[in-house]
């Protein structure tokens, strides 16, 4: 059965730094979320105010009313806020308190961690509950270094990265996993980020936890892990932050951990400037591309979009400009839907294509 939860994202949901509570919402995982805190949005349906489609998950003033309107009482409290700084800001530790004195088990993706911290550790023990640090690494004699297995490797690789933090790579990444898997094709996802791996990710770690060199080699384990054990026909990687940002080096230790063949590149035409960085210019697509492709060795073969702020008029525009501007397959997996972009990847890898045929030939018979 499914865990039961509420999601804490006071004042965020919907926005960047709600990314995980958003990202939960979409696709709750191992949960079954109950309600969602945002004083701010109160009343509203979650799924409505982030997708305009409603899925009966309401959008509560506070943990107690998300508790009272919950028909069986949750196990789980989800802190759902990634700040960029990724630390308790004032008054959240109270709201955590009062989610431990109400017998919730609390799930926390952020860099603070908790089990480290005595007060929240024995306040835990005190009320029967468990504290869940997603980014909290596995001890250091553990980690690991980049070998090169990898370059053997024969499966097809694909990363999903974008122009900037937060604008929907693992949510296209899940989108067209699910695709592959109606048309046939077997697929291991590895999750780089806390909020795929408090949906269940079977392979991945938050790439932010480890030092660089030991995240190109942990990344790098985790993907020989799964292309053992699950055989699959493709393996799709999900991104962080982007290449160019001068604040972060994920993307980097992805390309050079995950060695992709592929890239399909997210891109959120309306942002003027960079999401956590107002003083930054948001880079140009292009240049974006280019940068993967020289850095990466690799070749962007798709491009999807994230359409806040667009109308579908514009977003329908946008598609047609960038198919003609850079002759690659682009669309909008949230709205149009993901079929583009596992096209692009079949016909990309000759492997793909061989299976489809094959499976093609099976049906005919």
């Amino acid at each position: 059965m499914k865990r039961r939860a509420i999601i804490y994202c006071e004042n965020q949901f919907g926005s960047m730094d709600g990314k995980t509570a958003n990202g939960l919402i979409r696709d709750p995982g191992y949960y079954q979320i109950d309600a969602v805190i945002d004083s701010t949005k109160a009343g509203r349906d979650a799924g409505e105010y982030l997708d305009k489609k409603r899925n009966g998950i309401p959008i509560c003033s506070s943990l107690e009313e998300a508790i009272r309107v919950s028909k069986v009482k949750p196990q789980y409290f989800i802190f759902g806020i990634a700040p960029s700084n990724a630390f308790l800001q004032a008054g959240e530790r109270e709201i955590l308190k009062k989610a431990m004195e109400a017998g919730m088990h609390i799930i926390n993706p952020l860099q603070e961690f908790l089990t480290d911290d005595e007060e929240m550790v024995e306040y835990a023990k005190k009320h029967g509950v468990t504290i869940q640090d997603i980014r909290k690494p596995k001890p250091k004699k553990e980690w690991k270094m980049f070998t090169g297995r990898i370059l053997q490797i024969e499966t097809p690789i694909v990363a999903f990265l974008g122009t900037d933090g937060a604008c929907g790579k693992r949510t296209t990444a899940m989108i067209v996993e699910q695709e592959l898997k109606r048309r046939g094709f077997r697929t291991a996802f590895i999750a780089t980020g806390q909020t795929g791996l408090i949906q269940g990710a079977s392979y991945g770690l938050a790439v932010d936890a480890f030092p660089m060199q030991y995240v190109i080699g942990e990344l790098e384990n985790e993907i020989i892990k799964a292309n053992k054990i699950e055989k699959p026909d493709v393996i799709l990687v999900e991104g962080q932050g982007a290449l160019s940002h001068p604040a972060y080096g994920s993307s980097f230790s992805i390309l050079k951990g995950s060695r992709p063949k592929a890239v399909i590149l997210q891109h959120p035409p309306k942002r003027k400037v960079l999401g956590d960085f107002p003083f930054m210019k948001m880079p140009s697509l292009r240049s974006e591309l280019e940068l993967i492709e020289y850095v990466g060795h690799t070749k962007v073969i798709s491009i999807t979009l994230n359409h806040e702020g667009m109308t579908e008029r514009e977003i329908e525009r946008t598609i047609l400009e960038y198919e003609q501007q850079f002759q690659l397959p682009t669309t909008d997996v949230l709205l149009k839907g993901p079929e583009k972009v596992a096209d692009s990847m079949i016909e990309f890898f000759p492997s793909l294509k061989q299976k489809q045929q094959e499976m093609s030939r099976m049906v005919a018979i």
